[in-house]
């Protein structure tokens, strides 16, 4: 099993509004960065997505990553397993359950830890990320947010 830090952030440009994902993976001296963007949608989406992203992209199974995040929304639905109860009620009444499922996929196939990091706090990795997803968010190539548009 690797360790594997992944730093995540998202954004979006009005809520809802345009957004976008920011993804730094860094492993035994290996960084890679990925990011994405959205015509409408909201920034707990796109927190939410650059998790469920970041995991996804790793190609070791399992692995032992560490999430950094400024979501509480993220962190807390995790954490406080809240989420594990909104999966039992099948998310019933319950924001963003697309996702939601999707993050339970890949989350289950890693262990995963979290860890909450204050935003624009000067943060190299967290500000990187913040950087990364802003700027997906304000780009010419925004993809469609199939789900949320149509909810």
């Amino acid at each position: 099993m690797k360790n594997i830090k992944i730093y995540t952030d998202g954004s979006s440009r009005g809520n809802p509004g345009p957004g976008g994902y920011g993804i730094v993976l860094e492993s035994d001296g290996y960084n890679k960065e990925l990011s994405g963007g959205f015509k409408k949608t909201t920034n707990n989406r796109m927190e939410l997505l650059a998790v469920i992203i970041g995991l996804e992209a790793l190609r070791n199974k399992p692995s032992d990553v560490v999430i950094y995040s400024d979501s509480k929304y993220v962190i807390d639905s995790v954490l406080k397993k809240w989420v594990f109860n909104w999966e039992k009620k099948f998310f019933k009444n319950k924001k963003n359950p697309d996702l939601w499922k999707r993050f339970l996929q890949i989350y289950r196939v890693h262990n995963v830890a979290f860890q909450w990091v204050k935003g624009h706090s000067n943060h190299l990795q967290n500000e990187r990320c913040d950087y990364l997803a802003v700027k997906a968010a304000l780009g010419n190539k925004l993809n469609k947010d199939e789900f949320y548009e149509k909810s």
